[in-house]
């Protein structure tokens, strides 16, 4: 009888845990990333190259990073439905209490919300998301080893210092133009 009611136990809690389950980010990109309303970009930062002169304080930055993912849906007239139905999921995840926010901006009437995942003196992970009722959203994981904000906002004012002539660049910037 106990070892009935072990497995009944077991069975209820299983139940409880599975129903309260929310996609996470790594699941919504492993989701969406071979969708044709998706475009997607999963780079290693070794492919990612710096000028000869660019400052230590870049380089160090680009040092904690390990991979960059891209995760794109640019709107069109035939896809407004499915697009309110994806941003909706993308917001409630970035709702969960452990993602930090970090910054929010309105530029050129896109919505850009910056989070991150770790502590404020180390973090593993940056997430910006940007998006536009017109042109679509865009959602970029930055994966690193105890990153330093500071350093990784150095490096976004210093862009300029990434080689424009290496492949990473220029799938990036695809996406860009994609987007445009």
């Amino acid at each position: 009888m106990r070892k009935k009611n072990i497995f009944i136990f077991g069975i209820v809690l299983l139940t409880f845990v599975s129903c309260d389950k929310e996609p996470s980010l790594q699941e919504y990109y492993v989701d969406k990333q071979n969708s044709n309303a998706f475009i997607s970009l999963d780079l290693p930062a070794s492919l990612v190259g710096l000028n000869d002169n660019s400052k230590n304080e870049t380089k160090e930055a680009l040092a904690s990073i390990k991979k960059l993912n891209i995760l794109a849906f640019k709107l069109n007239d035939s896809n407004k439905e499915e697009f309110k139905v994806e941003l909706v999921k993308v917001k409630k995840i970035l709702k969960d209490k452990k993602y930090n926010e970090l910054m929010r901006i309105n530029h050129e009437g896109a919505n850009i919300v910056i989070k991150y995942l770790g502590s404020d003196e180390a973090i593993d992970e940056f997430i910006v998301f940007a998006s536009d009722k017109n042109k679509g959203f865009a959602l970029a994981r930055i994966l690193g080893n105890k990153m330093k904000p500071e350093k990784i906002m150095h490096l976004f004012k210093n862009i300029k210092d990434i080689d424009e002539n290496n492949s990473a660049f220029a799938q990036i910037e695809g996406i860009i133009g994609e987007l445009k």
